[in-house]
């Protein structure tokens, strides 16, 4: 296995995505092949992580994924010189109950390759005390190794001088110390960061965060910190697409795409033929399968509601063939979305669904659906594992309920998506079938 490193925190907000995109673009000037990672299920940091590193990145999900599914993803990393992963909220936080592999921790992940872990640390607001997080965080599991700590947000030389001597007195290693710069921040969207391509100067952005860390990391200790498990021989693993060709939807309102379901589907000879609803884009008509994904459709309501070519084209394959929608797809399918003004706007009436972020409501977890109605090519009695996302809320859903829907502890949700007649929409994203 090529060796990595897991970038993570003891908690969300410590800088971790700024300090792994600076490390990824630093790394490839330097003329390394860096393959990122995510932890957890994530579609705006992966899209950060390819422009910054040249490579797609992919998710690796403890609680979704089985082994093989996994180790068959981290193989991607086999031309590469290293890996950086980049974890999700802090080290160890998961579900409750174990999934498919675990509970959805970054430290699952790491300690199943064997990648140490770099805590970014925010040590706003404290000095020496820090090291007391670090070395619980080093000593919490015995399997798992945390390599040092990148100290985040110094407000001064003395603030870093006793934040190095707290971690010297604690064995902690010190790989770099960050100053605080408040011009190196990501604007942020209700669902986290504001997406990838949407920053018109995203690459002079990354450069700079890049010249941030040569400045202050010693890269040369990080790549010597890295490891890896040996490799674990698996199958490739295999999801067969939901049909022979599929017309998906790709732009600004619909850009929630799993790289791994994508390349899923190519590898088992699916052909893929993107078309734009925003542009007023058709499905194209040799489609099998016209596929929705998420996305921020509430920020364009009005565009997708005067789209008359997408939606008579929407129409017109729902007469023989299949349509599904994951989540802003789904709202996009359904009667009605109302904007966060309290402004209808009438979608694609295929579905009875009526929802509004005028009343915002966060539904957030982990998904484990079993299909009660065929999906886009799935029979019914199918077992999907997924993640929901959103802050919409549901108005009306007059339709057969499409699954029987419940959380990570087994817990039954509302949100059980919908269907009629060969059109159905979920509002949980698949990331893998469950076994």
């Amino acid at each position: 296995m090529t060796p990595g490193l897991m970038i993570a925190a003891p908690a969300s907000g410590t800088g971790k995505t700024t300090v792994m995109l600076g490390l990824l673009r630093a790394l490839r000037d330097h003329g390394l092949a860096v393959q990122p990672f995510k932890s957890g299920p994530d579609y705006i940091d992966p899209a950060f992580h390819h422009a910054a590193s040249g490579r797609r990145s992919f998710n690796l999900d403890s609680w979704a994924m089985p082994e093989a599914m996994l180790h068959s993803l981290a193989t991607s990393a086999c031309d590469a010189d290293l890996v950086l992963a980049e974890g999700s909220m802090g080290l160890f936080d998961g579900v409750a109950a174990a999934g498919a592999t675990g509970n959805g921790a970054s430290a699952d992940i790491a300690r199943r390759m064997g990648w140490p872990v770099v805590l970014v640390i925010d040590v706003s607001g404290q000095a020496q005390s820090a090291a007391a997080t670090a070395l619980g965080f080093a000593r919490y599991d015995p399997d798992l190794r945390i390599a040092g700590v990148i100290l985040n947000r110094v407000a001064s030389p003395r603030h870093d001088r006793l934040a190095r001597s707290g971690m010297a007195a604690a064995g902690i290693r010190v790989f770099g110390a960050l100053p605080r710069r408040s011009d190196l921040t990501l604007p942020e969207r209700h669902l986290g960061l504001v997406q990838a391509g949407e920053h018109a100067d995203l690459d002079a952005r990354i450069a700079q965060y890049a010249t941030f860390l040569r400045e202050h990391v010693d890269l040369a200790a990080l790549r010597e910190a890295a490891s890896a498990k040996p490799h674990i021989a698996s199958e490739e693993w295999r999801f067969a697409p939901p049909a022979q060709r599929i017309a998906l939807a790709q732009d600004a309102a619909f850009s929630f795409t799993y790289p791994h379901i994508l390349d899923a589907w190519r590898n088992a000879g699916a052909e893929i033929l993107p078309f734009s609803p925003l542009a007023d884009e058709a499905p194209n008509a040799s489609a099998d399968l016209v596929w929705l994904p998420g996305g921020y459709p509430e920020l364009h309501a009005g565009r997708l509601a005067a789209a008359s070519t997408f939606q008579a084209g929407l129409a017109e394959h729902a007469r023989t063939r299949a349509i599904h929608g994951e989540c802003g797809g789904y709202m996009a399918l359904g009667e009605a979305l109302i904007d966060a003004d309290g402004t209808s706007h009438r979608m694609a009436g295929l579905l009875g669904l009526v929802t509004s972020y005028a009343k915002r409501k966060m539904h957030l977890g982990y998904r484990h659906a079993t299909l009660r109605a065929p999906m886009a090519g799935l029979p019914g009695g199918t077992m999907l594992r997924g993640h929901e996302f959103h802050y919409s809320t549901i108005l009306d859903q007059p339709d057969a309920a499409l699954a029987h829907v419940v959380d990570a502890e087994g817990n039954a949700v509302a949100e059980s998506g919908s269907y009629r007649g060969r059109v159905s929409g979920t509002f949980f994203h698949l990331i893998a079938p469950a076994q």
